[in-house]
Order: structure tokens, then C-alpha cells, then sequence
């Protein structure tokens, strides 16, 4: 079965004026909630700026603590107005038409429908890019700047846009174009057939990751022999975990933050630790940092995430099926009726609108995301401190929340709605516990 979109008739209770009553006032909420906690995060680290938390009163000082509340504060005023910004943006390109111009626009291309929808999809990408870059360039080159974590260069910071861009082309565009094609040829089930190549995209790009595209950004090198190292090997001897080795990377040709972590697929795993975390912690820290990360394969975190994304993106894709049948989800969403047929037959404008439209819906997910993965850091906390010390654990993440400039004193709200990790507070409590040691008592 070859052909556009079948268009049902609209049903009696739903107009299009309805739905974009809906998308505008749902829209209007989730901005106002950003913006709210936003609002409140600033003033809660402020309140809490001159009193380091008495957890870590014997090992952060009064200057480091005062750097995370002003660092924390600074990226919240940024967020602030980008989040202003993309919703302006967004109502420009629905409703404002925006979307119905670059549509309209393509329609004028000697082209066929397929290279038409990919066309819009690139200037609508353009148009979001070049929204998006000076935040971009203002977070790296005066918030991380100002607070002595920066060291890319402009060039650099070109280069990697450059290089960025040459990934989503040459991986997202072959993707764009089955896609669009499936959903012209696949007959009525095209859902499914689009969501097995999103599937099999994924797993693409964990098996490409570590050994084609990070390279293309960072430098990786085996791990040293160390007392480090040593450690690390024989921690995951006793965890029976097998790897395709252990790398450093040269974090600090960016940034100033430090990370390990975890990449790849099967036998192609590796181990990749920031240059500028093995420069910070000692040897029994970093196994500790190391059995956290470990904890999170252990405990099939990683598959669960993927299950998860799995069945979202195949009830997401079914939603989609169905909207793109429904003439006033287009005339919603500002494609006038006029153009309608012209929508109908280029499946890739619904693609575009749903795309555009979903993180509207979906914003209220976004605690339920952030809680699932802040249970996911505490198992791997208790995983950790079953194999590797529970007080180098912690003093690990002391010195990552300091080096970091990890706020000790988030908003309550703000945290539960948007944190991927727990309060520092709870989290170093929480190991304690587990442990049965003594409250944190190092010295300065």
C-alpha cells in the first residue's frame, strides 16, 4: 500500500479551536511551573548561601559554598529565559504559522513530497538552532567562564558544532528519510515498522558511540598503570564484570567538571573516566565512584531505561498514527485549512507537529522520570557500598559537589521535579546509614 495519509472526518467533539485552546493554555501552565520553580530555586540557594549544610561544615568551606549558590543561580536565570525563548518559538512556529510558511515554502521546491518533508525538517531545525546557540555560547563562555570551568576555546566550540551537526546528518537523516517513507508506504501499521528502525537506530548508536563518534570529540587513552587502576581491575574482578577497557578522557580540554562513566553494548563496553576526576580523587574514591557506576549495570538499570523508552516510544508512535489521520490536529496547531490536502499528503508536517507539540503534554512526566532515576542512584549507592568503601563513596562525592559546584541546599520542589540525582544532604545520609558509619567528619 503506496499513498498519503487517510483523513478521517473530524469528530463532532473536537474542533480545532478546542485543541489549540488546549495546547496554548497547557503550554502556558508548564511555562509558568518552569519558571515558578525556577523562581524558587534561585531564592532558596540564596537564603542558604552564607551557612554551609552542618553535614559538610568540616570538609566544604564558606567560598565553595557560597560559588555553588551563585553558579546554581546563574544557570537558573539563563534557563529562565531560554525556557521564555522556546515557548515564544513554539507558539511561532504553530499557531504564529511558522511551520505552515516553511510547508508552504517547500511546496514550491521541484522536488517529490519525501524531499520536501526532509527540506522542512532541516529548516525548522535551522530556525531552532539558531534560537538555541546564543544560550549556548552565553552558558559556556560567561556562566562556566565566570565560574573557572571553561576551557574551550571559540574554535573549538565551532568545531564542535560542526562536528555535531555532520553526526545528526549522517545518522539522523537516514533515519528521517525511513521513516517519512514508512509512514507514506507502510500501510496503516507504519507505527510499527518506524518503531523497530527507531529501535534498531538506538542500538546503532550505543554500539557507535564509544569507538566512532566520542572519538571524533574527545581523546581517549588506556588508563595508566596506577594504584587507581589497580583498585578498579580488582573490583571488577570480584563483580565478575568484563569490559573492553579502561580509558581516560581528556575532559579538561572542555571543562573543568569531572565524570566516570559506563559506554557501549555487549563485549564493547568501556570504561571511561574524565582526566579531571582521576586528577581529584584518590585511588579508593575513584573504585568507589566506579562500583556506583558498575551498580547501575548490576542492577539492569540501563535495559530498564531502555524497556521503558521502548514501550514510550511505541505508544508515542501509535499516538501519532492517530493524530495524523485527524484534520484538526493540523488546523490546531496552525496549518490553515486551506492547506490541508497539501498537509494530508506530506506525512512528515504531522511528524513535525507532534514533535513540536509532545514535550507540551508530556512536561507533567517529567517528575515521575526524575524519581525513577533518583531510585536508581540509591540502589546504586547501597550496590557501591557492598563492594567498594562506603566513606570513600562519600568523600568522593564531596569532592565532586565541590568541584562541581553542586548546590548542598537545592528547593525541595525544584529538586523532586527536576533532579536526576538525590539532595546531597540525602544521599550522603542515606550511604551513612547503610554503612553504619559516623556522620561525615574530615577535615578541611
Amino acid at each position: 500500500m503506496t499513498g498519503p495519509i487517510v483523513a478521517r472526518p473530524p469528530a463532532p467533539s473536537v474542533t480545532s479551536t478546542a485543541f489549540t485552546a488546549v495546547f496554548v493554555a497547557t503550554l502556558a501552565a508548564s511555562v509558568a511551573v518552569r519558571l515558578w520553580l525556577a523562581r524558587r530555586q534561585v531564592a532558596h540557594v540564596a537564603a542558604h548561601r552564607d551557612a554551609v549544610p552542618a553535614a559538610f561544615a568540616a570538609r566544604i568551606g564558606i567560598a565553595a559554598h557560597r560559588k555553588a549558590a551563585d553558579y546554581t543561580a546563574a544557570k537558573q536565570r539563563l534557563a529562565m529565559l531560554h525556557t521564555a525563548a522556546d515557548a515564544l518559538l513554539l507558539l511561532a512556529m504553530t499557531t504564529g504559522g511558522g511551520l505552515a510558511a516553511i510547508v508552504a515554502w517547500t511546496e514550491t521546491v521541484p522536488a517529490a513530497p519525501l524531499w520536501r518533508d526532509v527540506l522542512m525538517f532541516v529548516a525548522a531545525g535551522v530556525v531552532y538552532g539558531v534560537v538555541g546557540l546564543p544560550f549556548s555560547w552565553y552558558h559556556t563562555f560567561r556562566i562556566e567562564e565566570r565560574f573557572g570551568f571553561n576551557r574551550m576555546t571559540p574554535k573549538l566550540w565551532l568545531a564542535d558544532l560542526a562536528k555535531g551537526l555532520a553526526v545528526a546528518a549522517v545518522l539522523g537523516l537516514p533515519l528521517l528519510v525511513l521513516v517519512l517513507w514508512l509512514m507514506r508506504a507502510a500501510g496503516p501499521l507504519w507505527w510499527l515498522w518506524a518503531w523497530g528502525a527507531w529501535m534498531a537506530f538506538q542500538l546503532l548508536v550505543l554500539v557507535l558511540y564509544p569507538t566512532v563518534i566520542a572519538p571524533l570529540f574527545n581523546k581517549f587513552t588506556p588508563m595508566g598503570e596506577s594504584a587507581a587502576r589497580a583498585r578498579v581491575e580488582a573490583l571488577l574482578a570480584r563483580c565478575g564484570f568484563r569490559s573492553a577497557g579502561l580509558f581516560v578522557m581528556d575532559g579538561s580540554k572542555r571543562s573543568g567538571h569531572g565524570n566516570a562513566y559506563f559506554t557501549g553494548f555487549g563485549r564493547a563496553k568501556r570504561i571511561v573516566f574524565f582526566d579531571t576526576l582521576l586528577d581529584r580523587l584518590a585511588p579508593d574514591e575513584v573504585e568507589a565512584v566506579l562500583a556506583h557506576e558498575l551498580g547501575h549495570y548490576r542492577l539492569r538499570h540501563v535495559a530498564k531505561r531502555v524497556a521503558w523508552s521502548a514501550a514510550l516510544s511505541l505508544a508515542v508512535l501509535a499516538l501519532l498514527a492517530w493524530l495524523a489521520r485527524e484534520p484538526w490536529f493540523y488546523t490546531g496547531l496552525g496549518i490553515p485549512a486551506s492547506m490541508l490536502p497539501v498537509a494530508l499528503a506530506r506525512p512528515g508536517v504531522a511528524l513535525e507537529l507532534f514533535l513540536l507539540a509532545l514535550p507540551v503534554f508530556t512536561f507533567v512526566l517529567e517528575p515521575l522520570s526524575a524519581q525513577y532515576s533518583r531510585r536508581h542512584e540509591f540502589e546504586a549507592d547501597a550496590f557501591a557500598t557492598r563492594h567498594a568503601s562506603a566513606a570513600a563513596l562519600v568523600q568522593a562525592l564531596v569532592k565532586l559537589y565541590e568541584d562541581n559546584a553542586a548546590t548542598l541546599t537545592p528547593d525541595q520542589l525544584h529538586s523532586a521535579f527536576y533532579d536526576s540525582h538525590p539532595p546531597a544532604a540525602l544521599r550522603v545520609a542515606r550511604i551513612e546509614a547503610l554503612a553504619g558509619s559516623p556522620p561525615l567528619a574530615m577535615p578541611a
